[in-house]
């Protein structure tokens, strides 16, 4: 998932419980026990009373604390004190063995990455406490964030001022950070492109416990290497991010298709329009139906639609909202179908279900009177669903749950839509364009100043006849490595160490981490943190 997700990292740790009910769906993994069969169908009884509350008080207290540090600017002073706190460990590690590479401290749990890193546990942990927005520069259209500032964080201390992020990945636990390190992507990325493409600056504390600072004019080599990264070069502290003017509303178009190759069609003229609209997604629903959506921002709501605030408590979920417009469709509706959708409530229309992963938690969540009387509490915070995840939960989700995110040219969209059928055949499926850069890093176009991309988004029970996890992911990497794509790194990824290395250049890469003292020593390859044998 994003991420969103990514989106950060738009990935997160649900209960396939769908992967244990005999509908009209193939059951793809049945539990051993009957005391499993409980946990993972159940897991709501936990959810609802104990978990949704617990997040709604976090949800309260973390707002009023970031509104009250942003609003007294006490945060700018606070940030030197912290990074001098991070070198301070670094130090303390350079004076020791060093036996031990580096990571940050922070809970896998606490992290919008489905899995965790079993290296965290062997590993020297630095603490890394920077959660806050330091500076708004509306003359130069920038805001500086610290590495664990959220999106949701970043759109809230935005909206007010009349201004956005460039590229805003639409779950609201994504951090910046894990965008920067990671990857990111949103539905204005077919203008602006990744995430990465709108960071102007870095703040890293590296190995030797130098405090750095690089951009495209100051150490460019180590600010195009940092992307795709995670966390091997240097401990990022800061970042300066591109901002853009904001209006009131998203005027948001529906455009369903029951069939692909005009799906795919309308998709990519969309997206390589010399002016496109602001904003483009798509939502399939099965291999041969989905929504395109196309929206730009507006200060009013016009006559030709509906207001449609899709971020209220009360509100259907988001892509079940969608999915109305293509049953119109499939009965004879050729109307053309318009929603004014407040902004903010557009940024983070994925939050509320995690895409559409908070049905197998809750499988009545998007029902009119759940929502009306717990809608309000609604979703739970990722970290806690991960920290009471039972083991058996866990394992079923390893057999029967696919998260990925596959970056392919988008001229390919409709086969690697095809071959996801085949092996994974999990819906819906999201669809968001974007552009890479011809820019230096580890991620390579082969002609002109960019390429667009597609990323295709697959999160849930597969209902292939023949998958199985290793061997159908293994298919899906081997068909986007043959067409020059790219594989979100929060996800699992089954790759070799060679395999890897020629899916992502690692030139420039391998370059920073030979020219930077102790960088080698302090921290692993990029491939160490994200294989699947480090993580659980």
């Amino acid at each position: 998932m994003p991420s969103r997700k990514g989106r950060a990292e738009a990935g997160t740790s649900l209960s396939p419980a769908s992967a244990v009910r005999e509908d009209s769906t193939m059951v793809a993994v049945k539990p051993e026990s009957l005391l499993e069969y409980i946990i993972i169908e159940y897991r709501w009884l936990l959810v609802i009373p104990i978990l949704m509350p617990l997040s709604f008080i976090w949800k309260i207290w973390s707002a009023l604390r970031n509104y009250v540090v942003f609003s007294m600017n006490s945060a700018p002073k606070a940030h030197a004190t912290k990074v001098r706190d991070i070198q301070r460990q670094i130090k303390t590690w350079l004076d020791g063995d060093r036996k031990t590479k580096l990571c940050t401290a922070r809970p896998t749990w606490q992290t919008m990455s489905f899995r965790q890193g079993t290296y965290k546990k062997t590993f020297t942990n630095i603490n890394i406490n920077l959660v806050d927005v330091l500076e708004v520069d509306s003359k130069n259209m920038t805001v500086r964030c610290e590495p664990l500032v959220t999106m949701g964080q970043i759109s809230r201390t935005l909206e007010p001022l009349g201004l956005a992020l460039a590229v805003v990945p639409e779950l609201d636990q994504l951090t910046v950070g894990g965008l920067v390190m990671g990857t990111g992507v949103e539905t204005s990325s077919h203008i602006y492109g990744l995430f990465q493409h709108i960071c102007l600056e870095y703040e890293l504390v590296m190995a030797d416990g130098s405090v750095v600072t690089c951009s495209k004019d100051e150490n460019p080599d180590l600010f195009y290497a940092i992307p795709w990264s995670y966390g091997t070069l240097g401990f990022l502290t800061s970042a300066v991010i591109k901002i853009v003017p904001a209006k009131k509303f998203v005027r948001l178009e529906y455009h369903p298709y029951t069939n692909l190759k005009d799906l795919a069609m309308k998709f990519q003229e969309e997206s390589l329009k010399k002016n496109p609209h602001q904003f483009i997604e798509g939502l399939l629903y099965t291999k041969d139906s989905g929504v395109v959506m196309t929206g730009d921002m507006v200060d009013t709501v016009g006559e030709d639609g509906k207001f449609n605030p899709i971020g209220k408590w009360y509100s259907e979920w988001f892509f079940k909202q969608v999915e109305k417009y293509l049953t119109k469709y499939r009965k004879g509706d050729r109307d053309s179908h318009i929603e004014y959708i407040p902004l903010r409530d557009y940024y983070h229309r994925h939050t509320r279900s995690f895409f559409w992963e908070l049905q197998d938690i809750v499988p009545f969540g998007n029902n009119i009177i759940f929502r009306y009387l717990f809608g309000w509490l609604m979703p739970p915070e990722v970290s806690l669903l991960k920290l009471t995840q039972p083991e058996a939960v866990t394992k079923l989700y390893n057999k029967g749950h696919v998260i990925q995110d596959m970056l392919v040219p988008i001229e390919t969209m409709e086969e690697a839509i095809d071959v996801f059928h085949k092996e994974f055949k999990v819906y819906p499926i999201w669809l968001c364009p974007f552009k890479i850069f011809n820019n230096p890093g580890q991620l390579k176009i082969h002609s002109g100043e960019w390429q667009m991309f597609v990323d295709i988004g697959v999160y849930g029970v597969p209902k292939a006849n023949e998958f199985e996890t290793v061997p159908s992911t293994r298919k899906i990497e081997q068909f986007v490595a043959k067409k020059r794509g790219f594989q979100m790194l929060y996800a699992d990824t089954y790759t070799t160490l060679d395999e890897f290395r020629q899916m992502f250049d690692h030139t420039l890469y391998d370059k920073q981490r030979n020219s930077l003292t102790y960088c080698k020593e302090a921290f692993p390859e990029i491939y160490g943190k994200v294989n699947r044998s480090v993580r659980k």
